[in-house]
């Protein structure tokens, strides 16, 4: 029975006691951080703010930055970072990577079906009108050559431990994911203020993630071009991601660009250069779908280039990730992934859902308005923690302002039970006490897919709070991958 279809329970369970990353029962620290747990011991409240300090100006030196849209005072911010890693161990490690890999290759299968022969939709697997009316989804990808049938050529899934232990994925992201200059840079950090725990650790290597990022690129032209231009397409300096853009681009050896930089002359793509024009053949985009041609898209768009997506349409540039493929990392889509992993692969999904509600259902809705304050409401086009409802910290005047939402424009919202997310120790002030956490890891698909040995852990720093958005107060820290005798961390 497909997800809309089925009854509701009656009430959403309570939310257990959230998994504690570092101890087990009684308080036990966990075998894989035991040498952390012993070296935290040995350091006074003065050592560890001392070696806090010394993070928060690496950062402060490097420029690591992000932008909060709408706050009052200056918007350009350090990221919140904590200096205590969180660890994951080699077994669990295994079991995100199958996970990871074997999610991508179905929803990459997914975008490849139905931008041509729609044979899911035909087969009523997925409904037909939730991708047809998504707003991600893009006729104009209909039939159009994709290298690899890689449409998402870079994915940040976010996952998150369920009261087990087990890991769950929350959502995917598909369109233009962030956060891997902090991953690593927290990586950079995490050396300095840890240095001997760090190298007894076995901890796994993701030093090679530019590298690998710029060898998936390239292998999405490599049929037709010996050695591709790869460029990163950004929109600009007041973009709350620009650091990373330029991170990314300077790591790789491309140039960075914005759109302004670019001509389309016929159907071909060039920069223009201080030598002349040079032909692009691959461009890393982050800039939205709804951006990328004024001539496509959006009229009033500045951030793209005029002829961009004709030139793609002709095969004489690739665009990664591919406009479109939002569709696959819509809310309402999500609740479909694991039936999406079983028609294309005939497989069981490795990582599950959490229960997701389609408020676009009559049953379902009823359901979500009556408990309210125990959901988790979230808007299906939303991203990086607005339009979203947290109920058991919401007041009832925000549940009436979303119960109205909800019932003008059902469509436009799922709910999830509120799940109490792990948590991980942090150092608040002079102490250290436990943070809600999530976690980010970062896939790689052109010609094969690559799932990056560590990830980026999202921090709730507010006590209590659940959102671990860098843009709502969150922040981040390292996140140590044990290594099982491979890619050792030099």
């Amino acid at each position: 029975m497909a997800k809309a279809e089925r009854e509701p329970t009656a009430v959403p369970p309570t939310p257990a006691i959230p998994y504690d990353e570092m101890r087990g029962a009684a308080g036990k620290v966990r075998p894989h951080y035991a040498a952390l747990a012993q070296r935290i011991s040995t350091l006074s409240p003065t050592e560890l703010a001392e070696r806090q300090s010394t993070l928060e100006r690496f950062f402060l030196l490097q420029g690591i930055t992000f932008t909060v849209y709408g706050a009052e005072s200056s918007t350009e911010r350090i990221i919140p970072t904590d200096l205590l890693p969180r660890i994951v161990s080699a077994d669990e490690w295994a079991t995100i990577e199958a996970g990871l890999t074997q999610r991508l290759k179905a929803l990459n299968m997914f975008l490849a079906d139905i931008y041509s022969s729609q044979q899911i939709l035909m087969d009523g697997v997925v409904p037909r009108d939730l991708v047809m009316q998504a707003p991600s989804y893009r006729r104009e990808m209909q039939n159009l050559y994709v290298p690899h049938q890689a449409y998402a050529n870079v994915c940040g899934s976010d996952l998150i431990r369920q009261p087990d232990g087990a890991f769950a994925v929350l959502e995917d992201n598909l369109r233009v994911p962030s956060g891997v200059s902090y991953m690593l840079a927290n990586r950079e950090a995490s050396k300095r203020v840890f240095p001997g725990t760090f190298r007894g650790a076995g901890v796994r290597s993701i030093d090679r993630y530019p590298d690998l990022l710029l060898a998936t690129l390239k292998s999405m032209a490599a049929d037709w071009r010996p050695n591709p231009q790869v460029v990163v397409l950004t929109p600009g300096v007041y973009n709350s991601a620009y650091f990373e853009h330029a991170y990314l681009a300077r790591l790789m050896g491309a140039p960075l660009v914005e759109g302004r930089d670019l001509v389309v002359h016929d159907n071909m793509v060039y920069m223009r250069t201080t030598t002349g024009l040079r032909r692009i053949d691959v461009i890393y985009r982050r800039v939205d779908d709804d951006f990328i041609d004024p001539l496509t898209f959006r009229r009033d768009s500045g951030l793209g280039s005029a002829g961009l997506f004709n030139a793609y349409r002709a095969g004489n540039v690739v665009i990664c990730n591919a406009p479109g493929t939002g569709v696959a990392d819509d809310k309402a889509i999500y609740a479909y992934v694991p039936e999406i992993i079983k028609y294309y692969l005939g497989e069981d999904a490795i990582l599950p859902n959490i229960e997701t509600f389609l408020c676009r259902e009559p049953a379902q809705l009823q359901h979500v308005l009556g408990n309210l304050d125990k959901f988790v409401v979230k808007a299906v086009g939303a991203s990086g923690g607005y339009g979203m409802l947290v109920g058991p910290h919401s007041t009832k005047a925000e549940q009436d302002e979303f119960a109205a939402a909800l019932k003008a424009d059902p469509e436009n919202y799922i709910a999830q039970p509120t799940i109490q997310l792990s948590t991980a120790p942090c150092l608040i002030g002079d102490a250290i006490e436990p943070r809600h956490v999530d976690l980010r890891p970062f896939i790689l698909c052109g010609e094969k897919i690559v799932v990056t040995p560590g990830a980026l852990t999202r921090v709730a720093m507010r006590k209590g709070s659940l959102v671990v958005n860098s843009s709502q107060g969150g922040g981040s820290k390292d996140t140590w991958v044990l290594t099982d005798g491979k890619d050792l961390e030099p």
